[in-house]
């Protein structure tokens, strides 16, 4: 479970859950919701000010969340660390007990104006993969790995929600591809960084990442592109 969740947010989950298969997650949804619960309609917009756009990210959160107690209790001592990766995943989706919930929540941040926070959903789910594989990077590496990820990741969901295969194994080999894919990136990354006529570049991306994760606001002269979530 996501810590510090409040109560009153978790109870409308639950009951919004049954209605976003046939409404979405939509203002309708949530109205359902609430009267579905024991909460009145000001507490529940206490709650949630978005209404169900905040139970839709309460509702990918979690799943993180139950991703990272998953993986912290598997054993992955004998994993080579791209099965890690893959495993991870599998267990990212394995977390999700109603597929509908997120096909309608790719529906919703989808839209333009919730675009941004859905990429910002993604590439929190890369960030606990990351974190809870022990990644300790601290270079432009921190960035790259995520971004890496977080489009295999977002490619991943889309295949898995059309996946009709027997256990899902026609995922399980997407998601091995992509890993594999992403393996050949850090290989040539990694000779980047290591050609002499490159390494400069490379050493120069690094100074701006540490910049960049320094503590307190973003500098000011940054590429709006490199002013991601940390």
């Amino acid at each position: 479970m996501t810590p510090d969740v409040d109560p009153k947010q978790l109870e409308l989950l639950d009951a919004i859950l049954p209605h976003v298969a046939f409404d979405g997650w939509t203002e309708d949804a949530f109205r359902a919701a609430v009267e579905d619960s024991d909460l009145t309609g000001e507490a529940a917009k206490a709650a949630c000010p978005r209404g169900a756009v905040d139970l839709a990210i309460l509702f990918h959160k979690q799943g993180d969340a139950a991703m990272v107690e998953a993986l912290s209790a598997a054993d992955l001592s004998d994993m080579r660390f791209r099965d890690k990766v893959a495993h991870a995943i599998r267990l990212r989706l394995d977390a999700v007990d109603d597929k509908e919930a997120v096909r309608r929540g790719t529906v919703l941040f989808a839209l333009p104006h919730m675009a941004p926070e859905g990429s910002k959903l993604i590439w929190g789910t890369a960030d606990a993969i990351w974190t809870a594989l022990g990644d300790t990077s601290d270079d432009v590496n921190w960035y790259t790995k995520r971004a890496t990820l977080s489009a295999v990741y977002g490619s991943v969901v889309l295949y898995w929600l059309g996946d009709d295969s027997a256990d899902e194994q026609a995922t399980t080999a997407f998601i091995n591809r992509r890993i594999e894919n992403v393996m050949q990136f850090e290989q040539v990354k990694s000779a980047f960084k290591s050609n002499p006529l490159t390494k400069p570049f490379a050493n120069a991306l690094g100074q701006l990442t540490a910049r960049i994760k320094a503590p307190g606001p973003a500098p000011s002269d940054l590429p709006g592109s490199w002013n991601l979530p940390r």
